[in-house]
């Protein structure tokens, strides 16, 4: 038999300036010459032989455009992502080095920054704009070299121009290195659990009128898991995000808060969960009924389904509205 988790959020309540480098970076290349490469969301495995300076285990290819969505019954809007929102999962071990490339079919710039990994003697491939390198022009694109030489867990990619990140991220999973395995028993399955803020408007206008003004940015009209915001009071209709797990197993959670600038409680109605690695490397595991994750920040966590067969909420909530409810009672 089989248990199902829903969702439970709380609902909440910008073109992006046309800077350019002064010369195009050498390492971008004519669309062309990729006829190796894939338009799949995911990496792929080449050749085990590969050399960690000259060939790559896997290679992607990362595609920016608008997409259409409609969410929170409020009618289409465009956004800028990777393929969906969220964005694909990139899956490597411990060790591997990994080439993508990324190409802008928009008319702004933009980057992609790796999340935690470390990059030694590589921060042309980390990412910010006009730090290590400059960004990816509209209608180029940027070869990645990304290397995952000591972490090992979850990680995530994202956009690192202006405020283009809260719709282009996405979950990195790196796995234990071959013949290899995790510091516990080893789980029946794992989930990418992200959590994302949705705005029913353009991001990087919002933050431009925010610096004319002053003050703080407007909030996002929802939270999100996975891209799902769950059924809201002016919208029921909207999908929710579940699992579906086995009654008695034990499960991995990967978990990513990729919300913009919010500390974001996360737990699963009459469990208990245990952490077992944060940030791309594993901790003294650490039992709780919930956890508090802040932004950028990853976790592993793992669930076991020990409770009666039924459906059960994963709940996603703002820290301060927590907070607020704490000083007014």
């Amino acid at each position: 038999m089989k248990t199902q988790f829903a969702i439970c959020t709380q609902c909440m309540q910008v073109k992006v300036s046309d800077l350019r480098c002064a010369e195009k970076d050498p390492i971008v290349k004519d669309l062309n010459d990729l006829d190796e490469f894939s338009f799949l969301k995911l990496f792929f495995p080449l050749s085990n032989s590969a050399s960690f300076k000259y060939k790559y285990k896997y290679k992607s290819f990362l595609q920016l455009e608008m997409k259409p969505f409609n969410k929170l019954c409020n009618g289409t809007i465009n956004k800028l992502v990777v393929d969906d929102f969220p964005g694909p999962q990139i899956n490597v071990r411990r060790g591997d080095t990994a080439s993508i490339i990324v190409r802008n079919n928009e008319d702004y710039n933009v980057t992609i920054h790796w999340h935690g990994l470390s990059q030694r003697k590589n921060p042309w491939s980390d990412g910010p704009e006009y730090i290590t390198q400059c960004p990816i022009q509209p209608k180029s694109e940027f070869t990645y070299e990304i290397k995952f030489e000591d972490e090992e867990g979850t990680l995530w990619w994202h956009a690192h121009s202006d405020w283009v990140r809260a719709t282009v991220h996405g979950a990195i999973v790196v796995k234990p290195a071959e013949g290899t395995t995790y510091p516990f028993d080893e789980p029946a399955d794992d989930f990418v659990i992200i959590l994302g803020e949705w705005y029913n408007r353009d991001m990087n206008s919002t933050v431009i009128d925010t610096l004319e003004i002053g003050g703080d940015p407007d909030i996002s009209d929802s939270y999100t898991i996975n891209g799902f915001p769950g059924p809201q009071d002016n919208c029921p209709s909207e999908s929710a995000y579940s699992i579906i797990v086995i009654h008695g197993k034990t499960y991995l959670l990967r978990i990513v808060n990729a919300a913009m600038n919010e500390e974001m409680f996360f737990g699963i109605q009459d469990h208990n969960i245990t952490v077992v690695g944060q940030d791309g490397a594993y901790i003294k595991p650490i039992d709780t009924r919930y956890i508090l994750i802040t932004p950028g920040q990853t976790m592993d966590v793992l669930l076991t389904a020990d409770r009666p067969f039924g459906s059960y909420y994963m709940v996603a909530s703002l820290f301060l509205i927590q907070w607020l409810r704490t000083i007014q009672t």
